[in-house]
């Protein structure tokens, strides 16, 4: 069996000892599942008594695709069915005769299982998950808690194997942007791999690529992790780029907007405006909530911003800032304020403020004259997207959760920039000052 020159490079980080977690992907026919499966298979065959786990996020998609490939590559290598190895359709499982086994799984973020509780105490030596783009960070993380079998007694270290196309989700937060900036940690590679890198795929693969819609084209014929034309999203891509440099926004009145963190959860992100216009961010991992209070009284006083000019997330732990500060409190289920007398049908006041914030990236009318967050802002703001878009019913977006299992963390940034609107939808009322 022949490997591409970038399937060789993948195999070889597979292969070192000091490699533990290796993403593969970038596009169409770049030969993803047949490095997966010939991974697999090579270790079981190369190590007797070992456990491998082969993942997709469905396992009905896992045995119609993956498994086809784990077939072609045993072909491929002489072996046959019944005899170098077994499948084992009821327990889904790939036995081997020297006692190894593969274990086919489920990696379906369910309601009833969101801790994955399923995969229990299974212990395998290896992983190898394909088409990440469908799973959530949360179960990579814990699939790849079960490595511990029989290491040590071939001397081996942990080895994890992701494959997907590109996709706006955990893969390409810490592992494509990473890589792309020389940011990589040592024990992790990403391998970029094209149909065009793969000498052995037909021409007509190749053909039918390019006849596909240009948002489909650019992701899997041309592997552009950055390419995003959902349907559903609020602010376009390049409309957030913008933000960065549209220093002609206007001063104004100044205003700070904080999402408060839950003690030892999430971040507490402080933003401080002046008109539309970002004057500061501040994020901070661990405080205490009167440390927190204090920390954004200090901003108003230098800032020179009115008590009536902040809000903060009263949800949860928020409160008792908003109880010790005295300013206005941001409630995310709460009713959606009145736009010209009328109530707009919005789910909420969080949607209806995302709506509104989405209005001004995409007319230019935000200056985010911070750029230290960057990168995780652009993340955030890419998430913001309208929620069951082929429903009818009131306007909803994405949940928090759900966002959260995308990105592999909560949409902080996003959300104090999302309270911003609160001053420019809520009814007027008299000023105080500190």
């Amino acid at each position: 069996m022949k490997l591409s020159k970038k399937q060789t490079i993948a195999l070889d980080y597979l292969e070192d000892g000091v490699t533990n977690e290796i993403g593969y992907g970038g596009g169409a026919g770049g030969g993803k599942s047949i490095l997966g499966c010939y991974w697999q298979l090579k270790n079981r065959l190369k190590y007797p008594d070992t456990r491998g786990l082969i993942g997709r996020a469905s396992l009905k998609t896992l045995k119609e695709t993956t498994l086809q490939s784990f077939f072609y590559v045993a072909n491929q290598q002489g072996l046959k069915a019944n005899i170098h190895y077994k499948f084992n359709a009821q327990s889904n499982q790939i036995l081997f005769p020297n006692k190894s086994i593969i274990f086919l799984k489920d990696l379906f973020l369910y309601p009833s299982d969101p801790n994955f509780d399923e995969l229990g105490s299974l212990e395998i030596t290896d992983l190898f998950i394909d088409e990440t783009a469908q799973i959530t960070k949360k179960a990579w993380d814990i699939a790849q808690s079960r490595i511990r079998y029989n290491l040590d007694m071939y001397g081996l270290v942990p080895k994890a194997l992701w494959t997907s196309n590109p996709s706006k989700n955990w893969n390409y937060q810490d592992y494509y942007l990473p890589d792309e900036k020389g940011e990589m940690p040592d024990n992790r590679k990403f391998v970029q791999s094209l149909v065009t890198d793969n000498p052995y795929i037909s021409k007509h693969y190749i053909d039918n690529l390019h006849k596909l819609p240009e948002v489909d084209k650019q992701r899997l014929l041309y592997g552009n992790w950055r390419y995003d034309d959902d349907p559903a999203r609020l602010i376009e891509y390049d409309k957030i780029i913008n933000a960065f440099s549209n220093s002609f926004v206007q001063e104004g009145q100044r205003y700070i907007t904080a999402d408060i963190a839950r003690f030892g959860s999430d971040k507490a992100v402080i933003i401080v405006w002046s008109g539309y216009r970002v004057l500061k961010i501040v994020s901070i991992d661990k405080c205490s909530i009167t440390e927190l209070a204090e920390r954004i009284k200090l901003l108003a006083i230098e800032y020179s911003v009115p008590v009536n000019n902040i809000v903060c997330d009263e949800d949860g732990v928020g409160g008792g800032v908003v109880d010790i500060l005295g300013c206005k409190g941001f409630v995310n289920n709460a009713k959606p304020f009145e736009e010209n007398d009328t109530i707009v049908q919005y789910q909420n006041l969080k949607t209806q403020c995302y709506f509104h914030l989405s209005f001004k990236f995409n007319n230019d009318t935000i200056y985010l004259g911070e750029t230290e967050f960057k990168e995780v802002i652009i993340q955030e703001l890419e998430q913001v997207k309208r929620h069951n878009i082929d429903k009818d019913g009131k306007l909803a977006v994405i949940p928090k959760e759900k966002v959260k299992e995308l990105l592999g963390r909560s949409p902080d940034f996003s959300d104090a920039l999302m309270m911003r609107m609160y001053f420019e939808l809520e009814p007027k009322q008299e000023v105080f000052v500190f």
